[in-house]
């Protein structure tokens, strides 16, 4: 009963078998394979538009090296304070970027808003020498806390970045998952909303470790790949990553895996919900459940059955607890920890 996160599990036996047919013969090294060289063509008719697409092996090699493409070393990056790029990088944005400042603002749900956004904004002068100037919003899709933006709430956060002149990134680290659950398509969600760039992630969603830089202006990536050279994600053998994107994008296969995994969360979540003194925390619109359980000894009646998850913030009298389903997450596994979770209450 693993559900610390979706990283836990290992690969999916269609991105292992991808790999290993990658893997006979000879290729083209730093991404003159042919692999690699249709990548770029599945993900712009992925996305119905001309793309320019560069893989890395790291959700915070992707996110650092399209903030410090959009945003200059003396530049403001805009963010939830729950996001990854604030709390789980390491300064690798700032890093990356030569100096650029993540500014955290607060937002129910782990969600920005337009509101929010305007009035952190306030808070700076434009041209004025002693102030990093505001450049780039990033929004993380799905948030940290399990919540999706719709196509409506970031074409209004993209509102808010084209008036003030600035640029839109989307963390998509858990993107699948939110396509699976707002049923609505690529486009809809990212450059048709307003999204300059993302980071396209698949690790999470069963692939060993791959993960793309997304520009929807081919314009905005002239120097990435200075950048990711520099930055030590150029990959010799880069068809290895390459060929973990394109089996996810073949025959819906990103898409299933995401859907099971948001199903099991549902699950999980809609049986935590029924249970005396449980309460969801978060609306469950991905594969993560925020639940806060009734007392301590309810947490640890669930660790001592065998379950493993990462309790959110400090164990209070009701813990908040995170459970992360993934494309392994059985039914069975999932009413386990039910079945634990209702002894315990």
């Amino acid at each position: 009963m693993n559900f610390t996160s979706d990283n836990a599990a290992g690969a999916a036996p269609e991105i292992l078998a991808a790999i290993a047919r990658a893997n006979d013969g000879t290729a083209g090294s730093y991404g003159a394979d042919e692999i690699t060289q249709r990548l770029n063509e599945k993900l712009s008719r992925f996305f119905e538009k001309e793309v320019v697409a560069h893989p890395v092996a790291t959700g915070t090699a992707a996110n650092s090296l399209a903030l410090a493409t959009l945003t200059p070393h003396y530049g403001a990056v805009l963010c939830h304070e729950g996001a990854h790029i604030y709390e789980d990088e390491c300064g690798a944005p700032e890093f990356y970027s030569g100096g650029a400042k993540l500014i955290p603002i607060a937002g129910a749900h782990g969600k920005l808003s337009p509101a929010s956004i305007t009035a952190a904004l306030g808070h700076f002068q434009r041209g004025f020498v002693h102030h990093v100037q505001p450049a780039t919003i990033s929004l993380t899709q799905t948030t940290e806390r399990g919540t999706s933006y719709t196509p409506a709430d970031v074409a209004a956060i993209a509102g808010v970045a084209k008036k003030a002149g600035m640029s839109l990134h989307m963390d998509g680290a858990r993107f699948a998952n939110a396509l699976a659950f707002l049923k609505c398509t690529p486009a809809e969600i990212t450059w048709k909303a307003g999204v300059d760039a993302m980071s396209f992630g698949v690790t999470k969603n069963g692939a060993l470790a791959a993960e793309a830089v997304i520009f929807f202006d081919p314009k905005r990536a002239a120097d990435f790949e200075f950048r990711r050279k520099r930055g030590g994600h150029l990959f010799s053998k880069m068809r290895f990553l390459s060929v973990q994107i394109e089996a996810m994008l073949d025959d819906g296969l990103w898409l299933k895996l995401a859907g099971h995994a948001n199903a099991m969360a549902q699950r999980l979540g809609q049986g935590l919900a029924h249970l005396p003194g449980c309460a969801l925390e978060h609306p469950v619109e991905a594969n993560e459940v925020f639940a806060r359980l009734p007392s301590r000894s309810a947490m640890e009646t669930l660790l001592t059955a065998g379950a493993k998850f990462y309790p959110w913030g400090p164990v209070a009298d009701r813990p908040l607890i995170r459970l992360v389903c993934s494309f392994a997450t059985s039914e069975a596994e999932v009413d386990r920890f039910l079945a634990a979770a209702k002894r315990s209450a």
